[in-house]
């Protein structure tokens, strides 16, 4: 029988109990807990209590396998095995059990001080070892087998992957890229990485493409990140909640249209009969897969380990690949058990991509923080002579008019966390919005942007207004932000009285403060812009140069060029 000592630490762990076949209803403390116990006990000398946090998606699946082994009377040493179950996101336990040692888990933030650490743990994902290992390496052990598997898939509902042609097709990482930057049917969103793993796995896949094709790579997965920044959610379920609920065309236009999401998280969404269900696109090279790695935490004491070791075992073969598949998800070597159903493009799950190095992983984080720091730019557009020559291949529209169409595109696209202040320049410079918070003047950016004209006889001061602007940025620096200016000029230079482009270089260069850098971005519209001066400019501080040969193409290029915009 159970005494105080039993009863207590039931109570502190908020688990539910249940022996002799009565279920005893105690308080659960938060509501993302769900505790089960179970314990076996015809002639026992004492009780070996076991307890388990695991994710809450496979929590159900190790409940039942527990209650089944329970039936059997297992013991070590003569003493009854009780096994304890709670349901808890993996992010909580990590920082729990980070906070127990004194250690802090990168960019994962403290512990709530509610989540207990327990005996064994089965975390969604071996990412969450790795990042343990990363803190101190003797936190959770080196052996941790899997026991599940769920691939990482891209979440688009059902009407838009349509339209994609997203049903059959394979999809290579840089094509989804392409597709979240350039195409305006993908409204992305993304659970924050810091606290999930799907998130990491996504961060690590996008990497690849920067690491793979240079300075197109790097464009693509910034204003890739920046686009999934928009949709961003704390936790899974704010995510979902964001998929469309009916087909209806201005639904899906404000609804998020692609998430990356684990295989099991959306036969569960779909299992619930929404009115548009979402498709899995299976990305290649697969994303590490979630595959949910037992766990039985260091420095246990002999008969728990043993206990732990004994409930281990019975978490795999047949019978446990039918739990598993009654909880969308897979056995550990992607097979499945009776009653779940793939989509059409599953069979190319079957690929794995194995856990990476402490390192990679942290990267991978790190190009997250550093891409998604919030920015404050000093937009300049010019407004000379040289900005009122119309553009055939764009209809007719001016200068003017399409870089306006192209700078309020962009506006749309910047998260309210921003800051942003407008300047126009011909001869001289005008400074039309203030720096400030974006939440605050978006409007104001807006109607002053869509009010912008071209003066038929006036010169450029570009260099002097680089400068000043380079200045004005810099006088206001904020650790807390990337600081830039992003110049959109359509000719060159062309006051006399100003400065030259030798003393601007010379000026930028001493004014440079290598501990408070400002890039510039200079998006230059049509042939007259000459890219190897803007070029030099530019390298006076760090920044990039854009050149729209074709005035019609300056989308594209202002959406590349604002991908660089993190502050780096």
């Amino acid at each position: 029988m159970r005494g105080r000592h039993a009863a207590a630490d039931l109570r502190s762990n908020g688990f539910v109990a249940l022996a002799a076949g009565m279920i005893l209803p105690l308080v659960v403390i938060g509501a993302v807990y769900g505790g089960y116990q179970m314990m076996s006990s015809t002639g026992c000398s004492g009780t070996v209590r076991l307890s388990v946090a695991a994710s809450p998606e496979i929590a159900p699946a190790i409940k039942d396998a527990a209650a089944r082994w329970i039936k059997t009377e297992p013991r070590v040493d003569n003493e009854c095995v009780a096994v304890d179950v709670v349901a808890v996101g993996a992010s909580e336990v990590a920082a729990a059990i980070a906070g127990e040692h004194g250690v802090t888990i990168n960019t994962l933030g403290q512990a709530d001080g509610k989540t207990q650490v327990p005996h064994v743990w089965i975390p969604d994902s071996s990412i969450w070892l790795q990042r343990m290992r990363a803190a101190r390496e003797d936190l959770v052990p080196q052996n941790a087998p899997s026991l599940a598997r769920s691939p990482i898939v891209l979440a688009v509902p059902e009407p838009t992957a349509k339209s994609l042609g997203w049903l059959e097709n394979k999809l290579t990482w840089k094509q989804v890229l392409q597709q979240i930057v350039g195409d305006t049917r993908i409204t992305p969103g993304i659970v924050d990485p810091n606290r999930d793993a799907v998130g990491i796995s996504t961060m690590v896949a996008m990497a690849s493409v920067r690491d793979q094709f240079g300075p197109e790579g790097d464009a693509l997965t910034v204003g890739a990140i920046k686009a999934l920044t928009t949709g961003k959610s704390e936790q899974q379920s704010g995510l979902i909640a964001r998929f469309p609920r009916d087909a209806d065309p201005r639904t899906l236009s404000t609804a998020v249209t692609l998430a990356p999401l684990s295989e099991q998280a959306l036969h569960a969404y779909n299992a619930t009969g929404p009115a548009v269900p979402l498709v899995a696109v299976y990305p290649d090279p697969a994303p590490i897969a979630l595959d949910y790695p037992f766990t039985a935490m260091p420095r246990l004491s002999p008969n728990r380990a043993a206990a732990a070791e004994q409930f281990r075992s019975v978490l795999s073969g047949a019978e446990f690949r039918n739990l598993l598949s009654t909880h969308q998800l897979r056995a550990n070597d992607g097979t499945v058990g009776t009653g779940m159903t793939l989509g059409p493009s599953a069979a190319s799950s079957s690929a794995v991509t194995p856990v990476p190095d402490p390192k990679v992983i942290n990267a991978a984080l790190q190009m997250w923080i550093e891409i998604t720091q919030p920015s404050r730019m000093l937009a300049v557009v010019d407004v000379s002579s040289a900005m009122k020559q119309t553009v055939p291949s764009a209809g007719g529209l001016s200068k003017e008019q399409i870089a306006v169409q192209a700078a309020l595109g962009g506006l749309d696209m910047f998260p309210e966390s921003w800051a942003v202040g407008l300047w126009s320049f011909s001869t001289g410079h005008q400074q039309l919005v203030p720096i400030g918070p974006l939440n605050a003047q978006r409007d104001q950016l807006r109607g002053a942007l869509g009010g912008l004209k071209p003066n038929p006889k006036g010169g450029s001061g570009l260099y002097d207004t680089v400068f000043a602007a380079y200045q004005t940025v810099q006088q206001g620096w904020d650790a807390s932000r990337g600081n830039s200016v992003v110049v959109i000029t359509g000719g060159r230079n062309n006051n006399p009285g100003g400065m030259s482009l030798e003393t601007l270089v010379s000026s930028l260069k001493k004014a440079e403060n290598k501990d408070q850098p400002v890039q510039i971005i200079i998006i230059g519209v049509g042939s007259e812009v000459n890219q190897g001066e803007m070029q030099k400019i530019v390298d006076a501080t760090g920044g990039a140069v854009f050149v729209a040969q074709d005035p019609s193409k300056i989308g594209d290029i202002f959406m590349k060029a604002l991908a660089l915009d993190d502050g780096r």
